[in-house]
């Protein structure tokens, strides 16, 4: 994997390029990839806004996660990874988002979801893709890890 500045970069200059915003909905990472993306000089272009929807209720009231979503397959799924993914364009009117949820440690984990478990969700274009990531390490580990593999991941689906 590139660095946080090589990535963000990347990111930005393909936005750029194809006159694309892009928005984020976190949870694990608690901001983190929106922060990254700002350290880019030109990053204003391309992101008009973010969400860090941490508690349920954020994602529910801010972005449009059904309830009814969250009560069935929890906060941590597949479904609500979409259904974040899909809002946070949405409500931003942004082109894309990056939308991450999962357990970043050390507590919280179980069998079917053991700590380090991320589900992202990508939307490009009206299209949403949902991607299951395990990594390894402390809870910065993961943030860092998933921050860095999302920014990675999106820039390949704007190929």
């Amino acid at each position: 994997m590139k660095s946080f500045k090589d990535n963000s970069e990347k990111l930005i200059n393909i936005l750029r390029e194809k006159g694309y915003t892009i928005t984020t909905a976190e949870s694990c990472t608690g901001g983190l990839i929106s922060a990254t993306l700002v350290n880019v000089a030109g990053a204003s272009y391309v992101l008009n806004e973010a969400y860090v929807t941490y508690a349920n209720s954020a994602k529910e009231r801010l972005i449009g996660v059904r309830h009814e979503t969250l009560c069935e397959y929890g906060a941590v799924s597949e479904q609500t990874a979409r259904e974040m993914a899909k809002g946070a364009a949405l409500t931003a009117s942004a082109d894309c988002a990056i939308a991450v949820t999962g357990i970043a440690g050390p507590d919280g984990g179980t069998e079917d979801k053991p700590v380090g478990t991320v589900y992202a969700g990508y939307y490009v274009c009206g299209r949403v893709i949902v991607e299951r990531y395990k990594f390894d390490g402390d809870r910065y580990e993961v943030r860092r890890q998933t921050a860095l593999k999302t920014i990675e991941r999106i820039c390949e689906l704007l190929k």
